[in-house]
């Protein structure tokens, strides 16, 4: 991956490509050496049962994806784009951003294109589409020479409803070239935030898409996006040339994921105590934590705590990675440890759980990351443990950063966002909305509306910090990180502490009323607010512009007291998937998904792809007796019902 010049992560152990998908999870440049051909998958280029050009949209959703009706903004942004328009859609990780490219590409003449960052992604949304009856394919460096002169052919000949490309290959002119001979019903830039340097995930190669206007004029172009400030928002639409879009931007509350924050107290052992406190079931979760290191030494830990945890990080053998991530796509209650190279192009919608044993590097990340919980609606827990050696080492790396001022100024804004999440006092929630622009009321169900902190003036303990502070660099020409000036304010005769004479300090014991855990509390928020900074290698510890106020007590402190050892609030919102189906129909539910599990493994699909569990739980409830009776219900459109209408009929009548 291409990384903004300056990355402060770029000369670490863990470097660049732990902050975004494996090497080959990218589309290689175009003169890619391409390997021994691939198999052809027939089945993406099958003839497909009915053309829907000029069909109505709700008659598509329905047969094609078995839905009644288009969810909150979905109809608008289709009936925009099927009559030409261009668009920007702004919707949440799980609310359907798919569906607005999807059926206008089917409802148009054309094929519609879909540029996508990852080839993981390209492969799971082309799976989960033929099994519905498109005809998808993809061109990818996964394929051989003639599984991609077979797709090639497929798109000319006007036999492909979809067609996904990375944007590295869509820069090429051979690409581009070939799309020019065939007919385009609409281009659609998923993760459209990777074009902005604002945002988390920037990738120099969208960069290229602002000229697809002209490589095709009359093609109604989309650039779709979970997430984004107004800052990204205002920049992806200027770079990807879209003067003219309608702007369609949903609520980024996903009200079913509820957050929770806390201080680091021996992380690991605190993320066991989290996942055995929500009682995920057999769903799956996600911990994402900075270094390989940590990824592997986290999850060998879950497994000696009988929890089945998975390492993925970029540094593991691509076979491993394949075959860690398969099995979590597959099989049920299966967790995952990486770093963030995991996730993006994960569409798994039953992920209970997402956590995070260190701080991200900004909100939109966390939120994105976080976003990977709940998919399928159903109540989904975000986790976090983080703690002031999180601060310092990144604000140490965005001090060393070689990049310019304005670089470095975006970092630490994303940190100051960041650290301003975990320290409110109020809902994380109406936090998380605001950064995104969004005003909301506190929601009731994250950890600070359930168990509200503790709160305290903090205005004196600030002031005794800094006048620590003070007196060592004025006094003694010194400066030191958290522990050496939490040692003199509490009065601990460490040799350190008596080597360096700061026993003798005027400061020296007047914060034994705190603990060393309170202080460091102290510190974390007080940097989080900027009336500290840390400084150079070691993180030293100085005074922020603001702190001459608090110094002259012109201005309040307000913290919060840090409640260590806190479990999730006992009265969580929490339900697994079993819990959700009424209590008579649960033998026959858990049928069903052995028989998804079967099927799934069958095809070599993820078990989403056959059915999700809401259309298992509608089944169990109304037990159909006939191929009518499937009809109407969520999930199963014309193509499933013909591929696994007699199967499901079968597990019904057997149960």
């Amino acid at each position: 991956m291409s990384i903004p010049q300056g990355d402060p992560y770029a000369d670490l152990e863990w470097a660049a490509d732990d902050f975004a998908p494996p090497p080959d999870e990218f589309e290689p440049p175009p003169d890619y050496a391409w390997g021994a051909p691939g198999p052809v998958a027939p089945a993406a280029l099958a003839p497909r049962a009915r053309d829907f050009t000029g069909v109505p949209a709700r008659e598509i959703l329905r047969e094609v994806f078995g839905y009644d009706d288009f969810r909150g903004d979905q109809a608008d942004v289709v009936d925009h784009v099927i009559g030409g328009g261009d668009a920007v859609v702004l919707m949440p990780t799980g609310g359907g951003k798919s569906i607005t490219y999807q059926v206008p590409a089917l409802a148009r003449p054309g094929t519609g294109l879909v540029v996508s960052p990852l080839i993981a992604l390209m492969h799971d949304q082309v799976d989960a589409l033929v099994a519905n009856g498109v005809r998808a394919a993809y061109l990818n460096s996964t394929q051989g020479p003639a599984e991609r002169q077979t797709v090639e052919q497929a798109f000319l000949a006007g036999e492909l409803d979809l067609l996904y490309v990375a944007p590295e290959r869509l820069s090429a002119a051979a690409t581009t070239s070939l799309l020019q001979r065939g007919r385009l019903s609409v281009i659609a830039i998923d993760e459209a935030h990777c074009v902005s340097q604002w945002g988390h995930d920037f990738r120099p190669d969208y960069l290229a898409l602002g000229d697809l206007a002209e490589r095709f004029p009359g093609v109604p172009r989309m650039a779709l996006t979970a997430t984004a400030t107004r800052e990204t928002h205002r920049e992806l639409t200027q770079r990807l040339d879209l003067p003219t879009a309608r702007h369609f931007v949903a609520s980024f509350d996903r009200p079913n994921i509820q957050y929770r924050i806390e201080a680091k107290n021996e992380p690991r052992k605190q993320l066991v105590s989290f996942i055995r406190s929500i009682d995920a079931g057999s769903g799956a979760g996600i911990v994402y934590a900075l270094s390989r290191k940590s990824v592997e030494q986290t999850a060998e830990y879950l497994r000696t705590q009988g929890i089945d945890a998975l390492p993925y990080h970029a540094g593991l053998d691509a076979s491993l990675r394949a075959a860690n991530q398969s099995r979590f796509l597959r099989d049920d209650g299966v967790v995952m440890v990486a770093t963030i190279a995991f996730g993006m192009g994960i569409d798994k919608p039953d992920v209970r759980f997402v956590a995070h044993i260190d701080l991200p590097k900004s909100v939109e990340g966390y939120y994105q990351e976080t976003g990977r919980a709940g998919r399928d609606g159903d109540p989904a827990v975000a986790w976090m443990a983080y703690g002031l050696g999180d601060v310092v080492q990144q604000r140490r790396l965005i001090d060393q950063s070689p990049g310019d001022r304005g670089f470095k100024t975006r970092l630490g804004q994303h940190l100051d966002a960041m650290l301003a999440l975990c320290e409110t006092v109020g809902c994380r929630r109406q936090n998380l909305l605001g950064y995104f622009g969004q005003d909301s009321t506190p929601c009731g169900n994250c950890d600070t509306c359930l168990q509200p902190p503790e709160t305290f003036d903090g205005t004196v303990a600030a002031q005794k910090l800094m006048s620590t502070i003070v007196r060592l660099q004025r006094e003694r020409n010194q400066a030191f990180g958290a522990g050496q000036l939490i040692d003199i304010l509490r009065g601990n005769k460490t040799d350190r502490v008596t080597q360096q004479r700061h026993d003798e300090l005027k400061t020296f014991g007047i914060g034994a009323d705190l603990s060393e855990q309170d202080w460091r509390g102290v510190v974390r928020q007080l940097l989080a607010t900027s009336l500290l900074v840390a400084r150079g290698e070691y993180g030293t510890l100085a005074l922020g512009d603001s702190a001459s106020d608090v110094l002259r007590g012109e201005r309040q402190v307000l913290l919060r007291r840090d409640v260590l050892g806190r479990r999730g609030p006992t009265s969580v919102r929490r339900t697994t998937v079993s819990e959700a189906v009424d209590p008579g129909d649960r033998d026959l539910f858990e049928a069903l998904r052995t028989w998804r599990a079967s099927a799934a493994r069958e095809q070599g699909v993820p078990a989403y792809v056959v059915f999700n569990d809401a259309t298992l739980r509608a089944l169990a409830a109304s037990r159909p007796s006939s191929s009518a009776d499937l009809d109407g219900i969520s999930g199963i459109g014309a193509k499933k019902r013909e591929t696994y209408g007699e199967a499901v009929l079968a597990v019904i009548a057997a149960a």
